[in-house]
Parts: structure tokens; C-alpha cells; sequence
């Protein structure tokens, strides 16, 4: 599927954003406004397909998306950087990608979502009831960081919900949960940075379990999952270092 994206910038360093499950390209605004005030930057954000100016599909499969991107981003850029979901797809495509450095923000390789046994038996029973008491509960407690954020921020993310495809959700949550990824050694350069939220979409046993592969793991201290729009100056601060 041809995905819609936007270039913005002409430095000599040129990254692509791949966005979070909800989310969209324009959401990335405000790290994008630290990269293109150096002048040293090239970006190129993607909405990946079911969300913001893409279109929806019959399909949404990680497979889907990441094949998606491939055909999306050239090859050989300086980095690729997913977040959430876009993490998940993006460890997909990068041996197809081959950027020179890979940027993981927490990434979803697998969901603290049980999976065996009775509760994962009943959890999964009706999907759409359990991921939606579960979405409620995130969104209670992630409100007053949305609340703190700057109105055209908000707004952006407001949009971003309002063109997504929802319907994608429980088979992404079921096929991350289920399918998490393998530990291995990372097929480019590979950094992943985790808040203080990772453990619900990167168990602490997994992070260490790929850093003994030699992926370097990074952490900011006293910050939560979407850290891109929350703190876009300590995680472009660790893009900088990474790059």
C-alpha cells in the first residue's frame, strides 16, 4: 500500500519517523521542530496505513505495516526511529531498510498482556471489552500529561484518533502479544530507549536479555511512553548522541 508521507528539512542527516499505534506522521511535530532547528536534518515522517492520510485496509497485520515501510522509506537512510508500534514494525523492515542506525523508543516487542492459562483465556474470550477497559485505564492515568501539553499538540493527537482505523487494534495487540520478537542480535546498529512505562510493551527480562545481543539500551528517568511528545528535548538530545 502506498503510504502518505511528508519530507520536511534539507540537512545532510536524513531520518525517518515511523508513528505509534493511534497516532500519525504530524504527531511527531514536536521533535521534528528540535531536528529542523539545527539545520542539520532531513525528515520524513510516514502515516502508516489505517491511520492519519493513509488509507485503511483489509489487512493490518505487522507484516502489512512493515512491508509497507519498506516500499515507503528509501534505503540506507542515516536512521529509521519507531515508536510503540512503530518499534514493532520497524524491527520488521530494517534488514530490508539497512539504515545506518536504528532508534527504538519503546518499542512494542511484547505486550505485558497475559497470554496463558485462565486469565489469558479470559482475557482474550471478548478482546474488544478487556483492550478497551485496558485503554480506559491508560487514558485515566496519562491525562494530566496530555493536559500539560501544549493546545495545537493536543489537538494533533486529537486528529490523529479521529483518523485512525480502530478496528486494527485487537489484532495488533493479539499478534504483539502472542508473537513478541525474537532475541537476537540487531541486523543494523540498534538503540532502544525506554520511559518509565516500557514494561508494558518491553518486560525489564527482554531489554537485558537484547543487551547482552548488543543492542544498546538507553533510559529517561521520570517520563512516560510517549516521550517523543512529552520531553522531545531529552529524547532529540539521544538522537543526537545515537547519531
Amino acid at each position: 500500500m502506498r503510504l502518505h508521507s511528508t519530507t520536511s528539512g534539507s540537512g545532510d542527516r536524513h531520518v525517518g519517523l515511523i508513528h505509534g499505534l493511534g497516532g500519525s506522521g504530524a504527531t511527531w511535530k514536536p521533535l521534528i521542530d528540535r531536528m529542523l532547528a539545527t539545520g542539520g536534518y532531513t525528515v520524513t515522517t510516514l502515516d502508516l496505513r489505517g491511520h492519519g492520510e493513509s488509507d485503511r485496509a483489509p489487512s493490518y497485520t505487522l507484516d502489512d505495516l512493515a512491508g509497507d515501510v519498506v516500499e515507503a522509506l528509501p534505503t540506507g537512510l542515516d536512521s529509521v526511529v519507531g515508536h510503540s508500534l512503530g518499534g514493532a514494525v520497524l524491527v520488521r523492515a530494517v534488514a530490508r531498510l539497512q539504515p545506518e542506525r536504528a532508534i527504538y523508543l519503546d518499542p512494542g516487542f511484547e505486550l505485558s498482556l497475559p497470554t496463558t492459562g485462565f486469565k489469558g483465556r479470559a482475557f482474550w474470550a471478548v478482546p474488544p471489552l478487556s483492550l478497551g477497559v485496558m485503554g480506559l485505564l491508560q487514558a485515566r492515568r496519562s491525562a494530566p500529561q496530555r493536559a500539560a501539553l501544549d493546545p495545537s499538540i493536543r489537538e494533533l493527537m486529537k486528529r490523529a484518533q479521529q483518523q485512525f482505523d480502530a478496528k486494527m487494534a485487537v489484532g495488533i495487540f493479539r499478534e504483539v502479544a502472542f508473537h513478541p520478537i525474537a532475541i537476537a542480535a540487531p541486523a543494523v546498529p540498534s538503540t532502544i530507549v525506554l520511559s518509565d512505562e516500557s514494561p508494558a510493551v518491553l518486560p525489564g527480562s527482554m531489554a537485558a536479555a537484547l543487551e547482552r545481543e548488543g543492542w544498546d539500551i538507553r533510559r529517561l528517568a521520570g517520563i512516560h511512553h510517549d516521550m517523543q511528545i512529552e520531553d522531545p528535548d531529552r529524547t532529540f538530545a539521544i538522537i543526537e548522541d545515537v547519531l
